[in-house]
């Protein structure tokens, strides 16, 4: 019979203050165990984070994903100019190309909610009650002070020339249109990180539901539900995306839906054969035993241990569903214009490409949607290899 020591039988109230003494007392191997049994308890979790951490390329990519949420979440703020504003004098204008804009007062608001119209110059003169003006184009003009954006038109007194003159710079050039791509491609995020996160959230709602209910129950239902799976996996993704896009039509939420209805395959797999491993463990024996019912035993017993699988092929959905989304909008059929989208902007600078004039208008949504899609790999790598401890390399 094993005799605990007799300071571990005391309660904590009862025992002697000489701590120090009666471990020394204890041997090496019992030290070692009052140590583990001191020690706080952890979650798995925790244990799986401590290992991400170590993971410099996912920690790399976790970082650059949490910028483009960021980005995602303040565009507005971010943005130097409205992505839609179209200044057709200053189409195809190279990167870090300066503008010179006269804001003119308007009588009724525009479109956009603005009450200026934006006038390309060359140069102005500032006179005591008028303005003298160089177009774009060379022509000169005459406006009055009143006209000027910003001040007291009914006084006649004039702004700050902050109000009414701008010089903005287009850090990534413009394209077409003349509108600012930089301030599209930080709006673009929003498009392709709300597709990644809705149409994610309807494949794994699929795919979790259909796997858990096939790997649990096996038989009929796992039959059934592997053959559904079989004929939506023989159809390409793409060409499965588009045919339900065309079916519900072009739109912002008929691309979320698509996605999310093409990409529930891998996670049902996946999930499939987790519960069909983890069905046979002996907690759910032991569940059953005890009388728990089916649904009790699937999402409270069986599918939080398999998380880690979900987290990972999680990720590489999200990943697919930006490259499917901007793969719809090039073809266009995904996300309508005006509305800024990766996709959208790399089919409006397709033709510049063959021409050598206009590259920025590919080089840099493309560089966006391979920095976001290598990041969200770099991070389900690490997640993979954190909640798996046996794939250490």
């Amino acid at each position: 019979m094993l005799l605990m020591p007799e300071s571990v039988l005391q309660p904590e109230s009862l025992a002697p203050p000489a701590i120090s003494s009666a471990a020394s007392a204890l041997s090496e191997k019992e030290k070692f165990e009052s140590i583990l049994s001191a020690a706080p308890a952890r979650s798995p979790l925790y244990y799986s984070w401590l290992r991400l951490r170590r993971n410099r390329l996912a920690m790399a990519g976790l970082v650059v994903v949490v910028i483009f949420i960021l980005t995602a979440l303040f565009a507005p703020l971010l943005a130097p100019a409205d992505p839609n504003a179209q200044i057709y004098e200053y189409e195809i204008k190279p990167p870090g190309f300066k503008g010179n804009l006269l804001l003119r007062r308007v009588a009724s608001p525009t479109p956009d909610g603005d009450r200026f119209k934006a006038i390309p110059i060359q140069g102005f003169t500032l006179r005591a009650d008028s303005i003298d003006v160089i177009d774009f184009e060379g022509r000169s003009f005459t406006l009055s002070q009143s006209e000027l954006y910003g001040g007291e038109p009914e006084s006649g007194k004039i702004g700050a020339e902050k109000d009414w003159h701008r010089t903005p710079a287009f850090i990534m050039g413009t394209d077409k249109y003349g509108r600012d791509v930089f301030s599209r491609v930080l709006y673009g995020t929003r498009i392709s990180l709300s597709v990644g996160v809705i149409a994610t959230t309807i494949a794994l709602l699929l795919g979790v539901t259909l796997g858990a209910l096939a790997g649990f129950f096996r038989g009929a239902v796992d039959s059934t539900i592997s053959w559904l799976i079989n004929v939506v996996w023989s159809f390409p993704e793409l060409l499965l995306v588009i045919a339900i896009t065309v079916a519900l039509g072009s739109g912002f939420w008929q691309v979320f839906v698509a996605v999310g209805l093409a990409t529930w395959v891998d996670p049902a797999r996946i999930v499939r054969g987790q519960f069909i491993s983890l069905r046979e463990r002996e907690y759910v024996e032991a569940t059953r035993a005890l009388g728990f019912s089916n649904p009790r035993a699937i999402f409270r017993h069986i599918l939080p241990n398999a998380v880690g699988p979900i987290t990972v092929v999680a990720t590489a959905d999200f990943a697919a569903a930006i490259i499917s989304e901007a793969s719809l909008s090039f073809l266009g059929v995904g996300v309508q214009p005006p509305t800024a989208s990766w996709g959208s902007m790399l089919r409006d600078g397709y033709g510049y490409i063959v021409s050598g004039n206009g590259w920025w208008l590919s080089v840099f949504p493309g560089l966006a949607i391979m920095i976001a899609v290598l990041s969200i790999n770099l991070l389900g790598d690490g997640l993979r290899d954190a909640f798996d401890p046996k794939l250490k390399r």
